[in-house]
C-alpha cells in the first residue's frame, strides 16, 4: 500500500545506490511504507552530497530527512559520505543498506551516527521493520522539532525503538522486487548464466550470482552446468515452475 500522506508530513528518503536494480527495489519498498516518500536517487557519492547540499536543480535538500546509503560506491566509500554529511552539518539521519559486513566498517558507521545497518540481500519485511523502528525513534524524540526537554524515560524509549526483532527471510534475503526482476529476465530466455543475468538486471556479475544462488537454494530456480569451451563449466539458471 502506498503512503497516502503528503510529502510535507512524511519522511523524505534519499537513496544512494549505484546498482539500478537495487535502487528501484528500494524505491518500491519506500512507496509501500506509510509515512515515507522517495525524495531522490543518487548513483554515487558526488551526487549524494550535491543533493544534500542543495546543488541539484529541482531537488529541495530540506525535504530529505533520511539517507539510505550503500557503502560501496563507484567514486568513494559510504563512510566518506557519512564523514562529509557530518562535516557539512547536514541535518539528516543515515541508514546503511549494504553488503559490507566488515566489523570495522560497521563500527565506524555507527560512530558517525548511522541509525540502522541493513545487510544485503534482505526481504521487504526486514526493510519495513527497520524503517518503522526509525519512525518510532523520531516520534519518541519529537520528530523534526528540537525544542523542549526530554526525560531519561524519553531517551531510553527512543534508543529502544531502534532495536528491532529479527525477521525471517526467504531466499536468503533477496528482496521481493529483485526476485520478480530475476524471474522476468530468466523468463525471456531460460538457461542464462550469472554474467548474462547481470546484463539484464544492470548489476555486477557477483551480485547477480548472489541473487541466483540464493533463489536456487530456496528452490525457486534450477541450476545446471553448461559445457562448452575448455575450462570449468558455467552454471545456468532456469525458473522452477509449478508443473516442473
Amino acid at each position: 500500500m502506498s503512503d497516502t500522506t503528503t510529502p510535507e508530513s512524511s519522511i523524505g528518503v534519499l537513496v544512494v545506490e549505484d546498482e539500478a536494480v537495487a535502487a528501484r527495489a528500494h524505491a518500491k519498498y519506500i512507496d509501500r511504507i506509510d509515512g515515507y516518500h522517495l525524495a531522490g536517487v543518487a548513483k554515487n557519492a558526488t551526487q549524494a552530497m550535491a543533493a544534500l547540499t542543495g546543488k541539484i536543480y529541482g531537488l529541495d535538500a530540506d525535504c530529505i530527512n533520511l539517507v539510505l546509503l550503500d557503502m560501496n560506491l563507484p567514486d568513494g566509500h559510504g563512510l566518506q559520505v557519512c564523514r562529509a554529511i557530518r562535516g557539512h552539518r547536514v541535518d539528516v539521519d543515515i541508514i546503511a543498506v549494504t553488503a559490507a559486513r566488515d566489523m570495522q566498517i560497521v563500527q565506524e558507521a555507527l560512530s558517525y551516527g548511522v541509525a540502522q545497518y541493513i545487510i544485503k540481500p534482505f526481504t521487504f519485511p526486514v526493510f519495513k521493520s527497520k524503517l518503522e523502528a526509525y519512525s518510532s525513534f523520531r516520534d519518541s524524540l519529537g520528530g523534526d522539532s528540537s525544542e523542549g526537554e526530554v526525560t531519561q524515560t524519553d531517551v531510553d524509549t527512543a534508543i529502544a525503538a531502534l532495536r528491532t526483532h529479527t525477521v525471517a527471510a526467504t531466499a536468503k534475503g533477496v528482496p521481493d522486487a529483485v526476485q520478480t526482476e530475476v524471474k522476468s529476465v530468466l523468463g525471456d530466455q531460460p538457461g542464462q548464466s550469472a554474467a548474462e543475468v547481470a546484463v539484464g538486471l544492470g548489476v555486477s556479475r557477483v551480485t547477480a550470482r548472489r541473487y541466483l544462488e540464493a533463489m536456487a537454494d530456496a528452490g525457486m530456480l534450477a541450476r545446471r552446468p553448461r559445457y562448452g569451451a575448455a575450462g570449468r563449466p558455467v552454471l545456468e539458471y532456469t525458473v522452477v515452475t509449478d508443473d516442473a
